[in-house]
């Protein structure tokens, strides 16, 4: 079984963009992403696909549309389940957008987040509310732009009544 896994940048209002864009350009924030995802496949929406400059390198680029058709840089997948059969138990990264991660949070196992010390006032995308099922366990980088933390999916405790 794949291990699922979403990776963003949030604002403290819980802005992930604006106009198609990140609302921020923080060279350490982007280094990061780079290195976790390194080696992995990574999945996005048509949006997100179209707002990059072309395929990140050194990853998979898996797109979730059902209007883009495949090319050599980027493999087009038409359901979530698709990518999950075509993963066969490698390690997946959501990374965007919004309606995705809206979407695909329910399945992920870990989250990692980083908290944007800035609020964005014109922000049109927005992470999805996460705190009441996931468990934070974990800082990985703290510093005053950004702090880095590493999300577990909560278990949820057994409604079974002790026999």
């Amino acid at each position: 079984m794949s291990s699922i896994k979403a990776i963003a940048a949030v604002s403290q209002n819980g802005v992930i963009g604006v106009n198609g864009d990140l609302p921020w350009r923080i060279p350490g924030e982007l280094k990061w992403f780079k290195k976790i995802t390194m080696g992995s496949i990574i999945v996005m929406g048509r949006k997100t696909w179209e707002s990059l400059p072309g395929p990140l390198p050194g990853r998979e680029n898996w797109v979730l549309s059902k209007s883009l058709h495949e090319n050599t840089n980027i493999k087009v997948f038409s359901s979530f389940q698709k990518v999950l059969h075509a993963a066969n138990g490698r390690t997946v990264f959501i990374i965007g957008g919004g309606q995705i991660y809206a979407e695909l949070i329910s399945n992920c196992d870990e989250l990692y987040i980083t908290e944007v010390h800035q609020t964005i006032e014109n922000g049109d995308v927005f992470f999805p509310e996460f705190r009441d099922k996931f468990t934070c366990i974990e800082t990985l980088e703290e510093n005053k732009d950004f702090t880095i933390r590493k999300w577990k999916k909560s278990v949820k405790p057994s409604n079974k009544a002790a026999a």
